[in-house]
């Protein structure tokens, strides 16, 4: 059981160490052409628990169906017991910033041209996560270090509406939504 402790730590301190390292780096997004074609969203199930909503962006950007992909971090879940979002926590967190959880890899395994990180609490994983889905733009809350998002929305995470109106004007604006 301490030897289980110790090792939660370390891994700990080598995720925030690759955190660190990535964010030094600053990579570039994906080349692609404008317009709005696959969103993902990085949510936190523990604050906002209506995932569905984000299905709404189909219809509101005219993307296709199986445009929207959403995970969702929950601090404690049970693997055994069924989810209709895939779901990570920290129990997923490997050695060096890896992500040892199947729907986490098939997640960070797309390209997306909107990444939503949709989530006010400094968390580790989520943080992971966001760095490591290739992404051409970010999109999250001024509650975390603005490194994370290149587009920072000032609402509230109950208020799903106000967000979705403030993120449709922003990106007309920056004619990303075709």
């Amino acid at each position: 059981m301490v030897f289980k402790g110790l090792t939660d730590k370390f891994k700990y301190k080598s995720g925030v160490k690759y955190l660190k390292k990535e964010l030094s780096q600053q990579a570039a997004g994906p080349d692609r052409p404008g317009g709005l074609r696959s969103i993902g969203v990085i949510l936190d199930l523990d604050s906002f628990s209506t995932p569905e909503v984000f299905y709404e962006f189909i219809d509101v950007f005219k993307l296709r169906p199986n445009a929207v992909k959403i995970i969702g971090y929950k601090r404690f879940y049970d693997k055994n017991s069924p989810y209709a979002t895939p779901v990570f926590s920290d129990k997923d967190l490997g050695w060096n910033g890896d992500i040892e959880n199947s729907y986490a890899l098939e997640f960070l395994g797309r390209e997306y041209d909107l990444l939503i990180n949709y989530y006010k609490e400094d968390n580790l994983m989520m943080k992971l996560m966001s760095v490591k889905a290739k992404a051409t733009m970010r999109v999250g809350f001024a509650e975390i270090d603005p490194v994370f998002n290149d587009l920072i929305l000032g609402c509230e995470l109950k208020d799903f509406s106000l967000f979705r109106k403030e993120l449709q004007k922003y990106l007309s604006v920056l004619k990303e939504w075709v």
